[in-house]
């Protein structure tokens, strides 16, 4: 979720070695103790709108990779009107990633365009893009602020991205994202925070995401199930033909 190729990580520097000091150093230290060969987990998802309405989604994430070039496939289980909808992301380090959604009504898949990334992914407050993952050499770094318990770093992209600047709060006893803010031109884009840390194959994860998307005023808050690194899983699954195969 615009993971930065940071993601959910944490834990304090090893013993005999320094503490990071710099922006980049910081964010290094935050991939380097999320680093998994593969990731499972089983999502749930609220989306609370106006009038109190409030809609029920759930979707199976797999990914494979390294940090930015990653691949990964989201497949919707619940309810009927989504289920089997599944998006293929594949990341790279130097640009944007390729994006192709398969939709099992009309029988065939459709590649998302950059232009269409800010865009809401299924009723959800993701964005597209919200849903990739980026490079750390795809940003530049400053501290903010790093008093108290947290760091906030300005996070300013270089790449293509609805995002004029991210602000990221990471914790300092664990190494871990708590909070990112996106803004656009116009301010506060969303605001994605993360909760409920358990450590699971010694990475702290995060077991509850809340995107808040400000200018909809809607929410939605994803639940982590079944969370699983570093599974047997075959790069031949995350591919356009594997795609309309399941």
């Amino acid at each position: 979720m615009n993971r930065l190729a940071l993601s959910l990580v944490p834990f304090a520097p090893l013993l005999g070695q320094p503490a990071p000091t710099g922006a980049r150093e910081i964010m290094e230290e935050v991939q380097r103790r999320q680093k998994a060969a593969s990731l499972h987990y089983e999502g749930t998802l609220e989306v609370s709108g106006g009038g109190g309405r409030v809609a029920t989604k759930s979707w199976i994430f797999d990914r494979i990779g390294s940090f930015g070039e990653s691949r990964s496939v989201l497949r919707f289980t619940v309810p009927a009107e989504v289920k089997g909808v599944a998006l293929l992301i594949v990341n790279h380090p130097d640009r944007a990633s390729d994006q192709w959604i398969w939709r099992p009504a009309i029988g065939r898949e459709q590649r998302v365009a950059i232009q269409d990334r800010s865009t809401r992914f299924f009723g959800t407050d993701f964005s597209f893009e919200d849903l990739e993952e980026r490079d750390l050499n795809q940003y530049e770094f400053r501290i903010a602020s790093s008093e108290g318990a947290n760091w906030v770093l300005d996070a300013k992209p270089k790449k293509a991205s609805q995002y004029e600047t991210t602000k990221v709060t990471v914790s300092k006893d664990r190494y871990t994202v708590t909070q990112v803010e996106c803004f656009g031109k116009k301010g506060l884009v969303r605001t994605i925070q993360y909760r409920d840390f358990e450590r699971i194959k010694n990475i702290w994860t995060a077991r509850t995401v809340a995107v808040a998307d400000a200018q909809r005023n809607s929410r939605t808050t994803l639940r982590y199930d079944r969370v699983d690194y570093n599974a047997a899983m075959r790069e031949s699954d995350f591919t356009v033909d594997a795609l309309r195969r399941r």
